[in-house]
């Protein structure tokens, strides 16, 4: 059976998707992928499909199933590399992936990523702060 290689890199997940994705290798992959975020802890998720150049309405589904999983699992997730007709395509199936984040490719999606999950830790850091971490003159 084929999988897709799921790789860790510190608090993230790295998914790279190389071949075009028939429906059961898609729901394996949303299965192992939502298995390692929750076994990992991982924060985020970043997704390659810029060597995807179709995707159907099953497809957008995964990719959008995977993100809601993600973030139960206090994961985001960010889609990079998507093609213009694969975007094009999306829309007119009127799916717009809401909640998916998107970067044009894996730098730019890596830096949203640690944005995104410095921008909680701060907010979590701030919310754990009592009135005797303050100091008052």
């Amino acid at each position: 059976m084929d999988k897709i290689p799921i790789l860790r890199l510190g608090a993230y997940l790295l998914v790279s998707i190389q071949v075009d994705l028939y429906d059961r290798l898609a729901l394996n992959l949303e299965a192992d992928l939502v298995q390692m975020v929750n076994k990992t802890s991982a924060k985020g998720v970043l997704i390659d499909i810029s060597a995807v150049s179709i995707v159907d309405s099953f497809m957008g589904r995964i990719i959008g199933n995977i993100a809601s999983m993600s973030k139960i699992l206090d994961a985001e997730t960010v889609v990079v590399g998507m093609q213009p007709a694969v975007a094009i395509t999306l829309i007119e199936l009127g799916l717009p992936l809401k909640g998916v984040h998107t970067a044009l490719d894996m730098e730019k999606g890596m830096k949203l990523l640690r944005s995104m999950i410095n921008d909680e830790t701060e907010v979590d850091a701030d919310e754990d702060q009592t009135d005797d971490d303050f100091i008052t003159q």
